[in-house]
């Protein structure tokens, strides 16, 4: 299940993907606001985004975060491995952290592995097929 925190992540993204081309930064207290992100989370997530290359900050008076690159090539996989690791339910499936699951006898053998392999690969193709753009415009289109 998505945590909140991850929610938080891409409801900030997304928010900062909808700003009008050529917009400034926008103050983290504006995007806590409009993307109804604590303000205490929205902090932390941020400093993981730019960290991460997502966003780019800036201090002082008119400072405050915009993206790294246009939105339709940041992905939600991506934003979503950054704040909570791989997208892989067990970790024998994993690509990015793999690690054999003790209690199992054989990977080749094993149904589980073999479904959540389905799993982690539909999973991937769709959160990786999924930009920030992708995002916006099925937003605009539900409201």
């Amino acid at each position: 299940m998505l945590t909140q925190r991850s929610r938080y992540a891409l409801r900030a993204m997304i928010h900062l993907a909808a700003a009008p081309p050529g917009a400034g930064p926008m103050p983290m207290a504006r995007i806590a606001a409009e993307a109804n992100v604590p303000r205490k989370f929205l902090e932390l997530i941020l400093a993981e985004l730019r960290e991460a290359g997502f966003v780019l900050s800036t201090r002082g008076k008119m400072g405050g975060y915009r993206l790294s690159r246009p939105a339709h090539l940041i992905s939600l996989g991506e934003v979503i491995r950054v704040i909570e690791g791989p997208l892989a339910l067990v970790p024998c499936v994993s690509r990015t952290a793999y690690r054999r699951c003790l209690d199992c006898r054989s990977e080749a053998d094993c149904a589980i592995r073999h479904a959540m392999l389905r799993v982690r690969d539909e999973t991937a193709r769709i959160l990786d097929g999924t930009s920030l753009a992708d995002a916006i415009a099925d937003e605009r289109v539900a409201a």
